[in-house]
């Protein structure tokens, strides 16, 4: 009966293991990862127009927040950020060119929800920015509060969530709506300017840039106090391509691992030789996770080398909209960027 015992261990033993040995070298076709690869380049979808989160300067020079989630996993995939085509995306196309190829991934303004997962073929990595729905006014109208806009015509961009979150809302609350439809943000700020809607309304990430962008009328604008909806906003990849959904995912949570181990790209290098064991494990000197992935061992390290952990990365980007980090803080600081561990 011991013999038995022993030798019924052992298979379970080997049976277990399988699955791991299988994961550290992956095989077999990858469609989105293997043309990646061979093009040398990651081509990602985002948008233009959202100072701090994705803008393009008159050079052609990309800048913000969801731009460096393409430059990390480029950091990843190839050891090196700067190997992305940056594709200008609205809110019109970026899921039919996600879904037709023209892109390898969207890391935009796009909201996680079931519809999109169900009924798209696509698939949320992870969550880059917690957001929620709110609205711009002019401050001359004297709005302090969401409730007082019955009656209201409000500016919308179609082809987002923010339309049927706005009826809702009103709808709601037994006010009265009048939707000014309009599809690009140059024509919204027309509107806004000239005074043909009362109301701008989109997450307040998004409401944030776009006072920025107003320069020096910027002041004459407020946000109001309530959010009207959840908007986890994060990057999206097609289904059915589990390898290059693993690497983006991963690459998302990377930055976060690092602000977490207190890792920054001013003392990478001085961590490299640091002997916790799970730090060894993140930066690549043990554990074999790169191979599980199919890239380099080191593509964490890369990440916070060219890139930078998460609190730079928002420091960079976003603290100088003068947004709080909130929801968008680590577990450990009360925040909602809770990062699976690497191990």
């Amino acid at each position: 009966m011991i013999r038995s015992f022993v030798i019924v261990a052992a298979v379970l033993a080997t049976l277990s293991a399988g699955p791991a040995r299988a994961q550290a070298s992956p095989t077999g076709p990858s469609p989105t990862f293997d043309a990646v690869r061979a093009r040398g380049q990651l081509v990602c979808g985002t948008a233009a127009t959202l100072p701090g989160f994705a803008t393009v300067d008159s050079r052609g020079g990309w800048t913000g927040l969801y731009v460096d989630v393409c430059r990390t996993i480029a950091a990843a995939m190839f050891g090196d950020a700067s190997r992305v085509r940056y594709v200008p995306t609205t809110l019109q196309n970026r899921l039919p060119m996600l879904q037709s190829g023209e892109i390898d991934v969207l890391a935009s303004n796009t909201t996680w929800t079931l519809a999109r997962e169900a009924s798209l073929g696509l698939q949320f990595t992870g969550v880059t920015f917690y957001d929620g729905q709110g609205f711009l006014v002019r401050r001359s109208l004297g709005v302090t509060s969401a409730r007082q806009l019955d009656g209201a015509t409000v500016c919308v961009q179609p082809g987002s969530t923010t339309e049927l979150n706005l009826a809702d809302y009103f709808r709601r609350n037994s006010m009265r709506l009048t939707p000014l439809v309009i599809e690009t943000v140059e024509e919204v700020r027309n509107a806004v300017l000239t005074g043909r809607c009362d109301a701008y309304t989109i997450g307040t990430a998004a409401l944030t840039a776009f006072r920025a962008g107003l320069g020096a009328q910027a002041g004459d604008f407020v946000l109001l106090p309530e959010i009207i909806s959840k908007e986890p906003l994060g990057p999206v990849v097609r289904k059915g391509d589990q390898r290059w959904f693993d690497l983006v995912r991963w690459a998302g949570y990377a930055p976060l691992l690092a602000e977490e181990f207190g890792i920054t790209s001013a003392n990478l290098e001085a961590r490299m030789s640091d002997p916790d064991p799970e730090v060894q494990r993140f930066l690549g000197r043990t554990g074999g996770f790169g191979t599980m992935l199919g890239v380099r061992d080191d593509w964490a390290a890369q990440i916070v080398r060219q890139v930078g952990n998460a609190a730079e990365q928002w420091d960079r980007n976003v603290a100088p909209l003068g947004l709080q980090r909130g929801a968008n803080r680590l577990w450990t600081e009360g925040g909602l960027q809770y990062p699976p561990p690497a191990r």
